[in-house]
C-alpha cells in the first residue's frame, strides 16, 4: 500500500480526500500534521491514523511515508509541495497549486530534479462524467460546439475563513472559477486564446467575490461567472449545433445535485439522461495517483496541464484589471 502523509487538518481533507483514501485500493494514511500536535492526534484518531506530528517538517523527515496530500491555504501551495519534493515524496497538492504560472514552472523544474510525481488535486479530472462528456463533443453528437455556459456560486462571509483572505490566496476565481475553465478544457482538448473579465472586489474582505468571463476557443467561447456571495450554484452546458449537453452536478456531484449529464437533440424532442451513481472522485483522484507514482500508465492530472489552466486565470485577473480582451501565455494569440 503506498502511504499518504497528509499535511495540515484541513476541512477538506477531513471531509473528503482522508476517508476515500482509507476507502481505495492501493493507498492508505500513514501519518498527519498539524502545527498544533493535540489537533494532529486528534484528527488522526479519528480516521485510525497511527502517527501525529506537531510540525509539517517532520512529517516530511519521516521515513513512514511515500508520499503527501497538501491541503494547507493556497498561498503555501508551492513552498510545502517544493519542500516535500526536495525530501524525495510524492505530492499530490490541492487547487490552485499556485497563484502564478512562473510558480507552476518552478514545480515542475522540482519535480524534473528530484524524480517525484507533483499533480493538482483537479478531482473532476477523474469521474467518468467528463469522460463521457469528452467522448460525446469528439464524436460529433451534438454537432460544431459553439458555446460553453457554466457557474460555481456559493454564500460565504466569514472573515475568519482563507477564501476571504487575499494574504492566504482566498478569492472566487482562484478557488471555484478554476472549474469551469479546467471542465472546458478537459472536455474539448482545446486552449482559451484570450479572455475577457468583469471582476468585483469585496470592499471589506479585498478578494474577488464576482467575476464574469468570457473567453475565446477559437472554435468556440466559453461565458460563466463564479462568486462567493451567491445563492449556491453549479452548471456547465455544451451547445452545439444539433444538440447540446446539460451537467447537473459537474464539480461536486452529491452535495449540489446528483451526478447526471442531460443529452438533448436540436428541436428538444428527445432527451437521453445519463447518470453516474456512488462515483467516488477523491478516491479515483488517489488511486490514479498512487499508479503514476509507481510508474504505471494511467491518466493523471500533469503539471503541464496544471500550467495551461494557470496561464488562462492569469490573463482573466489581467483583463479585469485592464477592461478588455487579455491574450493567454503560450496560445499565440
Amino acid at each position: 500500500m503506498f502511504r499518504w502523509g497528509v499535511l495540515s487538518t484541513a476541512a477538506i481533507g477531513i471531509r473528503c480526500v482522508i476517508p476515500q483514501i482509507q476507502d481505495s485500493i492501493n493507498g492508505v494514511v500513514t501519518a498527519l500534521a498539524s502545527r498544533d500536535e493535540t489537533k494532529a492526534r486528534q484528527v488522526a484518531a479519528r480516521f485510525g491514523i497511527p502517527h501525529a506530528f506537531g510540525s509539517y517538517e517532520a512529517l516530511l523527515e519521516s521515513d513512514l511515508i511515500d508520499g503527501v496530500y497538501i491541503p494547507l491555504p493556497t498561498s503555501e501551495h508551492v513552498a510545502w509541495t517544493l519542500k516535500a519534493a526536495e525530501a524525495g515524496k510524492h505530492v499530490l497538492c490541492e487547487k490552485p497549486i499556485a497563484l502564478d504560472a512562473g510558480e507552476i514552472t518552478r514545480l515542475i523544474e522540482a519535480r524534473e530534479r528530484h524524480g517525484v510525481l507533483i499533480s493538482e488535486a483537479f478531482m473532476v479530472f477523474y469521474h467518468p462524467q467528463w469522460h463521457t462528456i469528452r467522448s460525446l463533443i469528439a464524436e460529433g453528437t451534438i454537432g460544431r460546439l459553439r458555446q460553453v455556459q457554466g457557474a460555481f456560486c456559493y454564500f460565504n462571509d466569514d472573515p475568519a475563513n482563507m477564501r476571504n483572505q487575499p494574504a492566504l490566496g482566498g478569492g472566487g476565481i482562484r478557488d471555484i472559477g478554476v472549474y469551469p475553465l479546467v471542465t472546458t478544457r478537459i472536455a474539448t482538448g482545446a486552449e482559451p486564446r484570450r479572455v475577457q473579465a468583469r471582476i468585483d472586489i469585496d470592499p471589506v474582505f479585498g478578494t474577488d467575490s464576482y467575476a464574469s468571463v468570457t473567453a475565446d476557443f477559437g472554435d468556440f467561447e466559453l461565458s460563466f461567472y463564479c462568486a462567493t456571495q451567491m445563492a449556491l450554484r453549479q452548471h456547465m452546458v455544451f451547445h452545439g449545433d444539433t444538440g447540446f449537453i446539460e451537467v447537473a452536478a459537474p464539480f461536486n456531484a452529491g452535495d449540489y445535485d446528483h451526478a447526471r449529464i442531460t443529452l438533448n437533440n436540436r428541436d428538444h424532442s428527445q432527451a437521453q439522461i445519463l447518470r453516474f451513481p456512488d462515483v467516488r472522485q477523491y478516491r479515483l483522484e488517489c488511486e490514479h495517483f498512487v499508479r503514476a507514482a509507481r510508474g504505471e500508465e494511467t491518466p493523471v492530472f500533469t503539471l503541464e496541464n496544471s500550467l495551461g489552466n494557470q496561464r488562462a486565470i492569469d490573463a482573466i485577473f489581467q483583463a479585469g484589471a485592464a477592461g478588455d480582451w487579455v491574450a493567454v501565455e503560450g496560445t499565440g494569440a
